[in-house]
């Protein structure tokens, strides 16, 4: 009967430390630091929503300074402590030490917005005065590629710490390790990924089409200094473009210079171009060969280009044969006063005729026109050398220069001798018989040089 007794009462003890042990933390247990021991789930429950929070923050030191609050835990965190209370039972009573950590199922919105929002400020406000670390960049210098030195700096990574943030314990402060800005280092795969797009760069050629030659204008040997965007695009801060397409202007234009000219008797003459012509405004051209350099473009071809037109266009640039005059064109020469139109190559016209008066320096002026336009009929107004004004009404009206002189037919000229110009000339036009106006009205068309001497 003893050994009955005795067995009962120690399963009594038993079953009643197993019970407490089921139903009372351990001795050594905290929640979010906070002590357990000995408490039921719903004892700890009450003593988690009764302590307060500091909410200081700290990086090494305070960084900012919380208001306090009490653990926002509420009935809803019941289950996850009784979970833990699960966890950490043993038969018989232990002193291990064992720290948990849970998050209130009704979020903290001081600790997860205001708080935060403080913090962010704070490390914004911070890093203004705190030293940036200094990336290694690859750029172009002097035509070389080269790799700035990178150096740490002092400012803190607020992303990552923000991060941190949101991920710490719930306890009464908050102490974060200090995390920076890191610096793009030399070896890094971004470094190598700009220099490989730089190398791209001066290997690329772009294709200068201009007339009937192409020119391979060479990044390598252009560019000269030139720098990465935050989108990897290539921007061009120094170059010698502009002199590379003032030399090919020089090269091929044909404004205001003298051309070369065969005339109908097989003489070479050399004639100044006057309207007819054409250049390259070559500052507005490199920077169009320097944006297809930046975009990666293979080919390109002029696309400004000025003269002494109305407007300060040019004419010719899609004339290449006879030395940019063409086998279309009128000759004039004030000598033989007398004029031919040739179509092809091949003589349309010949006819005498009387250019501008010698005696009262109204000469028809020498040198490479173009035709202005054409009207039939028309009335030609101007003044004389007497300063007379005069209004003549022509069939035929083809200007050649700003000025005023033109092919026109002249019905009221009686003497078509070949020195009538020196004391009996025109105004400065070139008249032509008017049994022949038709034809060579017919055969001038606009834009069409006319070489004059």
């Amino acid at each position: 009967m003893i050994i009955l007794i005795a067995i009962i009462v120690i399963a009594v003890i038993f079953a009643a430390l197993f019970f407490y042990q089921k139903t009372h933390f351990n001795s050594n247990i905290t929640i979010n630091d906070i002590e357990v021991r000995g408490l039921t789930a719903d004892r700890a429950l009450e003593k988690l929503q009764a302590s307060v929070l500091t909410n200081n923050v700290y990086i090494g030191e305070e960084i900012v300074t919380g208001k306090e609050t009490q653990m926002a835990f509420s009935e809803s965190d019941l289950p996850e402590i009784k979970n833990l209370l699960q966890r950490q039972w043993t038969f018989f009573p232990s002193s291990e030490a064992k720290t948990y950590s849970i998050t209130p199922v009704i979020q903290d919105k001081y600790r997860s917005e205001e708080l935060k929002t403080e913090l962010e400020q704070e490390l914004i406000y911070m890093n203004q005065v705190l030293q940036p670390p200094t990336d290694a960049k690859a750029s172009i210098e002097n035509g070389e590629i080269i790799i700035s030195e990178s150096a740490d700096g002092e400012q803190y990574d607020i992303s990552s710490l923000i991060e941190e943030y949101d991920n710490h314990e719930y306890t009464s402060e908050i102490n974060l390790s200090p995390v920076y800005l890191q610096a793009v280092k030399e070896d890094s795969e971004i470094i190598q990924n700009q220099v490989e797009k730089l190398q791209k760069f001066l290997d690329h050629n772009v294709e200068y089409e201009i007339q009937d030659q192409v020119y391979s204008l060479k990044a390598s040997e252009l560019i000269l200094d030139a720098s990465l965007s935050e989108n990897m695009d290539v921007l061009i801060d120094s170059d010698t473009i502009f002199e590379k397409i003032a030399e090919i202007n020089d090269s091929h234009s044909n404004l205001g210079k003298d051309f070369s000219f065969k005339t109908h008797s097989g003489s070479v003459l050399s004639v100044k171009g006057e309207g007819y012509g054409w250049a390259l405004e070559a500052e507005k051209e490199a920077a169009l060969i320097k944006e297809a350099f930046e975009a990666g473009e293979k080919s390109i071809s002029p696309s400004n280009i000025y003269g002494n037109g109305w407007e300060g266009e040019g004419y010719g640039y899609e004339t290449t044969s006879n030395n940019g005059i063409g086998d279309t064109y009128a000759e004039v020469s004030i000598k033989d006063q007398r004029m031919w139109i040739y179509k092809d190559g091949e003589l349309v016209v010949d006819t005498h005729v009387v250019t501008g008066r010698q005696s009262t320096q109204q000469d028809t002026a020498p040198g490479v026109w173009y035709i202005l336009f054409k009207r039939t009929p028309y009335t030609l107004t101007g003044t004389s050398a007497d300063e007379s004004e005069y209004a003549t009404d022509v069939d035929y009206w083809a200007p050649f220069t700003n000025s005023g002189q033109g092919f026109h037919d002249a019905g009221w000229r009686t003497n078509w001798s070949s020195n009538a110009y020196s004391t009996e000339g025109s105004n400065g036009c070139v008249n032509v018989p008017p049994d022949i106006m038709k034809k060579v009205y017919e055969n001038l068309n606009v834009y069409d040089p006319v070489v004059i001497y």
